[in-house]
């Protein structure tokens, strides 16, 4: 699973270097939580698409360190956001099973925005 994660940080953070939207599928396992941004210089939108079997909780850590939940995406539903320069969007997996989404992101995605998965605090 880290071979995969790391090769998706390495693939997105290439795609990062050109302008452009980018596009990923993403795998957040059970207990897990997707960070995606959090160091870059402009806002960018994220279009996601929950395509797995499982619910996710969306949230926007600002840049000040403030987290605001955004919703809850089931299975099969889409959603567009928007976050700020320095934001960090927080995708949750809610279920105990593999969450699988589809993102498109774009605007100000500068090369040092950058994708990680955390376990979540207790």
């Amino acid at each position: 699973m880290r071979t995969l994660l790391t090769t998706l940080v390495l693939c997105c953070a290439a795609l990062l270097a050109v302008s452009g939207d980018i596009f990923s599928q993403t795998f957040i396992d059970a207990g897990q939580q997707f960070v995606l941004g959090g160091q870059q210089r402009g806002a960018f939108r994220v279009a996601a698409h929950n395509t797995g079997p499982v619910p996710v909780s969306v949230a926007e850590r600002q840049a000040d360190g403030k987290v605001q939940e955004r919703g809850r995406l089931e299975p099969g539903q889409r959603v567009a956001l928007a976050f700020g320069a320095g934001s960090a969007a927080l995708v949750r997996n809610l279920g105990e099973r593999q969450a699988v989404l589809d993102f498109r992101i774009s605007g100000d995605a500068s090369v040092s925005m950058g994708m990680r998965s955390e376990a979540l605090k207790k």
